[in-house]
């Protein structure tokens, strides 16, 4: 029998890392209403980041999730429908400029017995970013890969913390956010879709 079938919407079945960038009124609770949406899914959620933005009294929610194209969509769906929610956007990895940051706590004393540690955190791109008595704190910001490529290095010399942030991301259009908040103001329905951007 054919695969045919399948061949049409295969992309909208295949699960893979999308990017969820929520923009929001600055209100409270706001938070529990879109996390709902995924709970009631069964969705967990890789990372979740909330900041502000370029325009005063507006956050954005940056969700990480491994999952179908389809079901992003529907999820999407739901969560342009919050009241104070003013847009919601899914990306690709290609299609933003993202980093993590991760801090790694490691005992002093690993930086006596020599320079190789101090050449593997040059090397890889990190800092140190405090000095202690008792332990040093390293700085490494990047991809996924490369703060977990970091992690693996360090962890046979005594690693005793690791913590990494959530993403944060930029998208590669061109769009404004202060644009489409104004747009979003004169438009008659108070919704603009993102293909309008």
């Amino acid at each position: 029998m054919s695969n045919s079938i399948y061949s049409e919407d295969s992309s909208e079945k295949v699960e893979k890392d999308f990017t969820l960038s929520v923009l929001t009124e600055d209100k409270a609770g706001l938070l529990n209403h879109i996390t709902i949406i995924f709970t009631r899914r069964k969705m967990n959620i890789i990372s979740l980041n909330v900041s502000t933005t370029e325009v005063a009294g507006v956050s954005r929610f940056t969700i990480v999730l491994h999952s179908t194209r389809e079901t992003i969509e529907k999820v999407v769906k739901q969560i342009r429908k919050l009241i104070d929610v003013l847009g919601a956007f899914v990306y690709e990895d290609h299609e933003i400029y993202y980093q993590e940051i991760a801090l790694y706590k490691v005992p002093t004393k690993v930086f006596l017995n020599g320079s190789k540690i101090e050449d593997l955190v040059r090397n890889s791109g990190a800092r140190i970013l405090v000095i202690e008595e008792d332990h040093i704190i390293i700085e490494k910001t990047g991809h996924k890969k490369d703060t977990h490529d970091l992690y693996k290095k360090l962890e046979p010399h005594g690693l005793l913390e690791f913590v990494r942030s959530g993403r944060v991301a930029i998208s590669k259009s061109k769009r404004k956010t202060e644009a489409y908040i104004k747009q979003l103001e004169d438009a008659p329905s108070h919704y603009l879709s993102i293909k309008d951007f």
